[in-house]
């Protein structure tokens, strides 16, 4: 063991963009000292996603700092300028950057701070006594020497972010050839040596899936199949008015409400964060509808209000057996490649498990998330932990949005700081969530 003996104000566990977007908005915060631990050697995020051609779909304000300080030399704009690209970006003139180039971007602010440290694994986290006040240890691995180093903090940043959800059904037949999107560049390969393809799935990341194997298809030849139990193959909702639902002002109302209406709004709000963009459905469309000049038959196949429950292997296939939701007719598909776009979920660390006990859960089993992100715990700590895109249920469909990671960082960094670092404005949408107050007339 190597202990270290300073106390970190923070140590953040995990490395994507919103505690990238934390150690970027702390690096010139001289009065916190912050440290951020990564299993991966380098930053990359979602790597196996990184498909010719996608976007993202915020516009490039929802980089790592610029909601919360404009100013910033790790904002996405000094980016481009030390890169020589501003002109480039200009004559752009599109607010939906290359997933690839925000991939860069992320990699670029990584590489200039200080406090990231990645090739090391948090193994464990618990709580010890020092100097008469409790604070956290993280226990870490160094992956390239298997030396472990134990540091302290008074608070804690969770960044780990979710994992892939697979039903339960599916689970056995995971391998080279059924597989969620998370992995799709990496069995790539298989996707283009089979013959029959079905995707499961309508999100933005199983249509972007589609799309690229059927313009590989094009070339090659096969099958096809897309199915999704939702009830259509529907856009993400993206108004203007819509997107002000990604608020902090959105996240002031739902908070407040009682646990079981904020379960009752997320499950009526799927297409505010859930569907697939207008851009990637018209270009789908426009494929399809080149494919079928003169009454040719693409070998394509789509199907919504379709569940699949059941997979089995024959031989160098799959077959998928279920039923058309509204029909109940049988529903049988065979396919050589299966891929699962069947979206994420929130996961609690195998490194807290020490602390399980002293963490509340509410009826679901999920973390009880406090206003300022901080988690209810039983802990007898001076210090919080926090948590990043693990509040959907409690802060409402902005968790995982990229937009709304600047905003949060702010609010838990003047919580660690105990002072204003960060103006956190309020009002900024034209619509109310709740009821305008009225003003009561005295006679």
């Amino acid at each position: 063991m190597n202990p270290e003996k300073q106390v970190f104000d923070v140590i953040g566990i995990g490395l994507g963009p919103f505690n990238l977007g934390m150690a970027a908005l702390l690096d010139p915060v001289e009065d916190v000292s912050a440290l951020f631990l990564e299993k991966e050697e380098e930053f990359n995020w979602h790597p196996h996603m990184l498909i010719e051609g996608t976007t993202l779909q915020v516009p490039f304000f929802a980089d790592l700092v610029s909601m919360a300080d404009v100013t910033s030399e790790h904002s996405f704009l000094n980016y481009l300028q030390q890169h020589n690209r501003l002109y480039h970006f200009y004559f752009l003139e599109k607010f939906h950057i290359p997933r690839k180039e925000y991939n860069h971007y992320c990699r670029w602010v990584s590489e200039r701070l200080n406090s990231c440290q990645f090739g090391s694994e948090v193994t464990h986290v618990t709580t010890i006594p020092v100097e008469g006040e409790t604070v956290y240890q993280v226990t870490a691995e160094e992956l390239q020497t298997g030396r472990e180093y134990r540091y302290l903090a008074k608070h804690i940043v969770m960044g780990i972010g979710t994992e892939a959800r697979v039903p339960e059904a599916f689970q056995p037949a995971l391998g080279e050839s059924v597989f969620h999107t998370s992995e799709y560049l990496a069995r790539k390969p298989e996707c283009d040596l089979a013959q029959s393809v079905a995707v499961i799935g309508s999100g933005q990341s199983a249509a972007e899936v589609f799309l690229d194997v059927a313009k590989h298809q094009e070339e090659t030849g096969g099958s096809l199949e897309w199915y999704t139990r939702s009830p259509g193959f529907f856009p993400m909702e993206y108004s203007k008015l819509g997107l002000e639902y990604f608020s902090p002002d959105y996240i002031d109302f739902f908070y407040e409400l009682p646990q079981a209406k904020k379960d009752q709004l997320l499950n009526e709000q799927d297409l505010l964060y859930k569907g697939i963009s207008s851009e990637t459905i018209a270009e789908i469309y426009d494929h399809l509808y080149e494919r079928t000049v003169g009454n040719a038959d693409p070998g394509i196949h789509l199907q919504a209000m379709t569940e699949l429950k059941e997979m089995e292997q024959q031989g160098e296939k799959f077959r998928l057996n279920g039923y058309q939701k509204v029909t109940g007719e049988p529903v049988k598909v065979e396919a050589e490649v299966v891929i699962l776009g069947t979206g994420y979920q929130p996961r609690v660390p195998a490194f807290f498990q020490g602390l399980k006990d002293f963490m509340v859960w509410d009826e679901h089993g999920r973390f009880v998330v406090n206003k300022g992100y901080d988690l209810e715990t039983r802990l007898q700590t001076a210090g919080e932990i926090f948590i990043q895109n693990g509040e959907l249920h409690t802060h409402g469909v902005g968790a995982p949005d990229l937009g709304l990671g600047a905003y949060r960082n702010a609010v838990i960094i003047n919580q660690i700081a105990d002072r204003e670092v960060y103006s956190v404005e309020e009002k900024h949408v034209f619509q109310t969530f709740g009821t305008k107050k009225q003003s009561v007339p005295i006679y």
